[in-house]
């Protein structure tokens, strides 16, 4: 039997979030991304009603859901604000230390963070590399009960907010993938300095870059098993790539239903322009591929509730819904004509925004060589 249905308590979440998306985080979407400020307001009240404790276990102040309801509360958020959406996508990075990390790290970290008032960053890119995990050149020496990390970390979604980071490191340059570890480095340790990036979009979450100026960490701060950080990164990935592509897809639906209500309002020769083909078939192919890539996510999402293997599944997610977000968006501000354009309406700044996950966490091209892996096997890779 297949039940496409969600359940009571699902759609409640569902309506209550986009409620919430509404009222508290639209009317200020615009807001931070002209000052260019981390939306601290806005952040204070996702935390009110839970959602930085996702990926937090109960006893450290968090209320884990399963990732179907995760996939839905990140898609209603976006609508509202897809800057302040990424709050939902940070659950896997908090769970990585709910799973891996020492037990000192989680009393300390774990309930700030539910709280909302630490964030946990994720520091994987190089500006040498990116998918490319096995070519970090970032290092980290043990000593005396020590780690001594050196190197550059870049791309770092809250790199300039963030109060701590998972920082992958070479611990046996020698071993490619098998000899990356992965660190828990608070951002007040001598040593770190931090550069902002001007973005064109997703101003808001401020990425930026992390230096590593021999960084000084207890040996306590090894996030899980030394030369096991590129496997403990991989499978965040694997859920990490469909939140992003439900933030995507969003953005896109809420500027979908925005374009409907004006083409049907807006008259031309007479008539409304949702009376001629021109404007109402694109707008219905584009909901024909909405909908069927939401459900895509939610079956990758399903998958990984299940326990199932779905590598597969979030590489064809991440690779089909950011670009089928920015053509959507795209063809939304066209047919708002000059008032499109225009910063009035908020189809340029969210398509500002969605371009980014056509890169973030994986290129649609790499995600292609994934899929094909998962397909043929390793002897399609080009490496």
């Amino acid at each position: 039997m297949i039940d496409f249905s969600f359940t009571k308590e699902q759609l409640m979440i569902q309506k209550a979030m986009r409620k919430f998306a509404e009222k508290e985080l639209w009317p200020k979407y615009s807001l931070y991304d002209q000052k260019e400020e981390f939306p601290s307001e806005q952040w204070e009240k996702m935390s009110e009603i839970g959602i930085h404790g996702m990926g937090v276990p109960i006893e450290y102040g968090g209320q884990p859901v399963d990732y179907v309801t995760k996939g839905l509360i990140t898609k209603e958020l976006a609508r509202g604000d897809v800057n302040c959406a990424y709050a939902a996508t940070l659950a896997c990075t908090n769970e990585i230390i709910a799973t891996h990390a020492d037990e000192e790290i989680k009393k300390d970290w774990l309930p700030e963070i539910a709280k909302g008032k630490k964030i946990l960053a994720l520091a994987v890119t190089e500006t040498h590399c990116g998918s490319d995990v096995a070519a970090l050149s970032a290092k980290a020496e043990k000593k005396n009960g020590y780690y001594i990390l050196k190197g550059e970390k870049s791309s770092i979604t809250f790199g300039m907010d963030c109060a701590a980071a998972l920082v992958f490191a070479k611990t046996d340059p020698e071993a490619k993938v098998r000899g990356v570890s992965c660190f828990f480095v608070p951002t007040d340790t001598a040593g770190v300095m931090r550069q902002p990036y001007k973005d064109m979009g997703t101003k808001a979450v401020r990425r930026g870059s992390l230096f590593l100026d021999d960084v000084k960490i207890p040996e306590r701060y090894l996030i899980g098993e030394e030369d096991q950080g590129f496997y403990q990164v991989m499978n965040a990935f694997d859920v990490i790539r469909v939140l992003l592509s439900m933030q995507a897809l969003g953005a896109a639906e809420k500027s979908l239903e925005e374009t409907m209500d004006y083409v049907k309002g807006r008259t031309a020769f007479g008539r409304p322009l949702a009376t001629f083909e021109g404007v109402s078939f694109p707008l219905a192919e584009n909901y024909t591929k909405i909908m069927a890539a939401q459900w895509l996510c939610y079956h990758a999402l399903w998958m990984h509730d299940q326990g199932l293997k779905h590598t597969k599944e979030t590489a064809m997610c991440k690779y089909f819904c950011p670009k089928l977000a920015v053509d959507v968006i795209h063809d939304c501000l066209v047919l708002h004509g000059h008032y499109g354009y225009a910063r009035d309406f908020p189809f340029e700044q969210r398509l500002r925004d969605v371009i980014g996950f056509e890169f973030a966490d994986g290129t649609a091209n790499i995600q292609k060589i994934i899929i094909a892996r998962e397909l043929m096997g390793r002897e399609s890779l080009p490496y």
